[in-house]
């Protein structure tokens, strides 16, 4: 097996698998992106690029208080999209720890 990538559906980074890594992985198992915090969990795990992810979860952290926290879908789709300065359509949530408003913006390929 080759080295497989993949695109993070959330920030669009790639994220390279080895051989073997995943010989390693499982179904079931959880990979992580290195650039957004995506939580992604393995569904399938076959020969050559038989491989697929399912996105759990992305984890932030609240630039108000510092504290980490997992962004759900029924946060995204409770929150209200606005146009931030800079004309890029974000999300504003809540921290759930001191309820600071934050934007988060994310890749089209997300919103499925």
């Amino acid at each position: 097996m080759a080295t497989l990538e993949i695109d993070c559906p959330v920030c669009g980074e790639v994220l390279e698998l080895s051989a073997e890594d995943r010989a390693d992985l499982v179904v079931g198992d959880v990979i992580v992106c290195d650039s957004c915090n995506a939580e992604m969990e393995v569904t399938r795990n076959g020969e050559a690029e038989d491989f697929e992810l399912d996105l759990l979860g992305v984890l932030t952290t609240c630039p108000n208080c510092g504290e980490e926290f997992e962004v759900t879908e029924e946060m995204l789709d409770e929150a209200p999209v606005v146009e931030s300065a800079d004309g890029v359509s974000v999300s504003v949530v809540d921290c759930p720890h001191c309820r600071a408003r934050i934007e988060l913006e994310f890749e089209d390929s997300y919103e499925e």
